[in-house]
């Protein structure tokens, strides 16, 4: 008779165990369909323009393709525009590490790529100190 009672205690507890678990599978089968439209959607503007990448997939690519030609990592893009021949960044790049972080090394290259993101040119502009504001001109 004690196990009849218990078992009748514990299966309301496992009738709401399943129910949590049917639910989670449900939002995870409604996750897994949205990012299937977004990324779909990704592809299709990055299809645009006869094939061309995307300004999000050309700033990726930008940023890897200097780090790797140069062994530095590409900290951030601070400038970013769509010329006649490509497209031409501003990258800001970690040269040299130092403690305080204030006093790391930081330096600005001018990226040039091809209209399909491709690198085609670099060069440093400038080296600075990254605790150091820019001097107004």
């Amino acid at each position: 008779m004690a196990d009849e009672d218990e078992d009748a205690s514990t299966t309301p507890s496992r009738t709401a165990a399943k129910k949590t678990a049917a639910k989670k599978t449900a939002a995870k089968r409604t996750t897994s369909k949205t990012t299937a439209k977004t990324t779909a959607r990704t592809t299709e503007k990055s299809r645009d323009d006869e094939g061309l990448p995307s300004a999000m997939e050309v700033l990726r690519g930008a940023r890897a393709q200097l780090s790797e030609l140069i062994g530095m990592p590409a900290e951030s893009v601070s400038s970013f525009e769509r010329s006649e021949d490509g497209w031409q960044l501003r990258i800001e790049v970690l040269e040299l590490n130092r403690v305080p972080d204030t006093m790391s090394l930081l330096a600005s290259y001018e990226v040039e790529l091809d209209p399909r993101g491709e690198l085609t040119g670099y060069r440093r502009l400038r080296r600075y100190e990254r605790g150091r504001a820019d001097k107004g001109n």
